[in-house]
């Protein structure tokens, strides 16, 4: 018979398992998710547990890590949830008899949060709670919360945990492959909160091989604290769509053993671990006590080790950009640039310097507007600020990458020196020239302006350190002519609440629209930029009126346009400064878009100012 677990976790070392999905991979049981199997083949799941078993677990994890609503909505599998998460228990409990330990492994939703992404925090609460109270009804012995990136998302997970029930509780969080984080506070800070969250056992699984693990565990040995690590089985290799791991048994043996040493009570392994790891783990700790770290090793900041400083790309008297600098000086300027296909930027460049001899504050470069293939818009704006020296206010939309690599371009535009930044969420991907092409789309515009935002305070989205902070000036988009104006405000609230400088309007042809966004917007206290677009034919009208989403131009102006024949276009410039003449004392500046290549049309608007 087995002891209560609280009552075992203080006598030593315990062993957990090692990776379902990579046995049920290895078996040719490679259908996602892998928790089906527990409907359509249990006795393959329950093998994997008694091979474990065998191996020297005395704790097995349900076959239900990923078994929550939000997960089995993506296969369609919502429908099934009750019994794929009772019989996951019952298969693990069969397997476990009177003397192994069943834990009820809860993973996190598979989706960003708000404010990053979309899933409110009571949906995760309700899948959390809904999957708990089936695997708890179906009797296990503790609570495995695991492989939690987001620190928020398992606060949730971990509070409804205790609502519900007094079992044990063991909460572990994903760290990030980095050294300079693992070495940090941080994953100190995350241990300690998790403890004053009231888990049982605190500690760290997946993401990161052994060698990581101890880096992470090493730091963040406290007395009194039992502390739990789950280490991959390194890094994977890709063959064949499958991944594999190439760690062997006595390599996670042997750092089994240190963890052990370095204050682990509960150690096990996770993605491409096998029974061969888990019994090399086994064997090695059996006997031993839990030790204490050795004293950490004081790191030489950058001055000791005499380091040079990162190179300056952009020099700067201010941390912020000149356009950051002015708003609200002075009535600012831009004019959005025609980007061309291909490589040739001779164009852009000849604009921008036009831009420059009118002491237009910045130009706007586009990202891939309407899903076209164009240059990256950061290296149009590098290129225009290094060789014409006007600011860029460089777009970024979520379409084109996930959250790393948005990120990531991010950091190299601030290291070549773009300080502003226009956050959108971009057309997808199935209206340009890629119809076949994925639209990514990890985050939204709201999720982006939060992520700039972060770096602007020192870490990444997730609040994992970058080092020094960015200097982004951070713009978005806004549109006072949306259909809805009242969810149009309430996305700018979120956008300001997420960290936004300023708002670029779309192209407007009323005052009257303007004086009502700046009305629902007032208690925002955020900076507007009017778009401006002057008309050239009843064509153009009535194309952007029908075809294009968010505008909206009045009939008596279509029919302004319409009536004026061949003279149209010199009408819909007229219509433009008027609007311009009107509504400069009530907005931060003009964002100016000429039709294409017709810059000098530019002149025109800068006469109404």
């Amino acid at each position: 018979m087995k002891k209560p677990f609280r009552e075992r976790i203080k006598e030593g070392p315990i062993v957990c398992d090692g990776a379902m999905g990579t046995l049920l991979d290895l078996y040719e049981y490679p259908e996602l998710p892998h928790e089906i199997q527990n409907v359509k083949n249990p006795d393959i799941v329950e093998r994997v547990h008694r091979e474990y078993i065998s191996a020297g677990s005395e704790i097995i994890e349900s076959n239900t890590f990923s078994a929550n609503r939000l997960r089995l909505s993506q296969f369609h599998l919502q429908d099934q949830l009750g019994d794929i998460n009772r019989r996951g228990v019952e298969i693990a409990r069969r397997a476990a008899g009177d003397t192994v330990y069943v834990a009820g492994a809860i993973g996190p939703t598979g989706m960003l949060l708000e404010p990053i992404g979309k899933i409110k925090r009571q949906q995760a609460r309700d899948a959390f709670k809904e999957q708990m109270e089936i695997v708890l009804e179906a009797g296990v012995d503790l609570i495995m919360l695991e492989t939690f990136v987001s620190v928020q998302e398992l606060d949730e997970a971990l509070a409804v945990a205790k609502s519900l029930t007094d079992l044990p509780i063991v909460a572990q969080k994903a760290f990030a492959e980095d050294g300079a984080i693992l070495s940090g506070s941080f994953p100190i800070d995350v241990i300690e909160h998790l403890i004053e969250q009231g888990a049982d056992v605190v500690g760290a699984n997946c993401t990161v091989g052994p060698q990581r693990m101890f880096s992470i565990i090493r730091n963040v040995h406290k007395d009194g604290v039992i502390l739990s690590a789950q280490p991959a089985a390194g890094i994977p290799t890709l063959l064949n769509g499958r991944s594999i791991y190439h760690t062997t048994p006595e390599y996670l043996a042997t750092y089994a053993k240190e963890l052990v040493e370095a204050g682990v009570t509960l150690v096990g392994a996770c993605c491409g671990s096998t029974p061969g790891h888990i019994r090399a783990m086994a064997e090695v700790v059996k006997g031993m006590k839990v030790g204490k770290p050795a004293p950490k090793v004081e790191i030489k900041s950058r001055e000791k080790l005499n380091i040079p400083p990162e190179p300056q790309y952009y020099v700067e008297s201010s941390r912020w950009s000149k356009f950051a600098r002015n708003v609200g000086k002075k009535l600012m300027t831009t004019v959005e640039l025609d980007i061309p296909r291909g490589l040739d930027m001779t164009s852009v460049l000849e604009a921008a310097q036009y831009c420059s001899e009118r002491k237009i504050d910045a130009v706007n470069i586009t990202e891939g507007a309407r899903a076209r293939l164009r240059m990256s818009s950061i290296a149009i704006s590098v290129m225009i600020q290094q060789r014409v020296g006007i600011e860029a206010m460089c777009h970024r939309a979520t379409r084109d990458h996930n959250l790393i690599g948005l990120q990531a371009e991010l950091l190299g535009a601030h290291a070549l020196g773009l300080r502003n930044v226009l956050c959108i969420t971009g057309d997808p991907a199935g209206i340009g020239d890629y119809p076949h092409a994925n639209s990514v789309y990890d985050v939204d515009a709201v999720g982006l302006i939060r992520a700039v935002d972060a770096m602007n305070h020192g870490t990444d989205i997730m609040g994992n350190s970058i080092g020094s902070p960015t200097a982004f000036y951070i713009a978005c988009a806004a549109n006072p002519s949306a259909d809805n104006l009242d969810v149009e405000i309430e996305r700018a609230e979120r956008k300001v609440e997420a960290g936004v400088n300023i708002f670029f309007t779309q192209p407007l042809f009323e005052m009257r629209t303007l004086e009502t966004f700046l009305k629902r917007t007032e208690h925002l206290k955020t900076p507007l930029m009017l778009g401006i677009i002057p008309l050239r034919s009843y064509k153009h009208a009535d194309f952007l009126h029908n075809e294009v989403p968010g505008m909206r131009i009045p009939e008596k102006l279509r029919e302004k346009i319409r009536t004026a024949g061949p003279d149209a276009a010199k009408v819909g410039v007229k219509l433009s400064m008027d609007l311009i003449k009107e509504a400069k004392g009530c907005v931060a500046g003009i964002y100016m878009m000429p039709p294409f290549q017709k810059y000098h049309i530019v002149d025109d608007l800068l006469s109404a100012l």
